[in-house]
């Protein structure tokens, strides 16, 4: 791991470390886990604008869901 400096307004650096405390970490721990749930929700959301630019060009005709029903195999009530 690499040591890093980060600047904090002074409100902040407290809520982090009272949520640090709140959930028996460090400050890093708490700051590396911030961090990688926001990378992971930048790329999903990145997935789903690429996903709906996607079906924005080329939208669905509801004869491909048609077909998927065909073959379907669902559960007896």
């Amino acid at each position: 791991m690499q040591t890093i400096q980060v600047v904090l307004d002074e409100e902040l650096l407290r809520a982090a470390d009272r949520a640090a405390r709140r959930v028996r970490v460090n400050r890093s721990a708490l700051i590396r886990e911030a961090l990688r749930r926001h990378l992971e929700r930048m790329r999903t959301q990145e997935l789903e604008r690429r996903e709906r630019e996607g079906y924005r060009k080329h939208p669905d005709t509801g004869e491909e869901a048609h077909l998927w029903a065909s073959v379907a195999a669902w559960p007896e009530d």
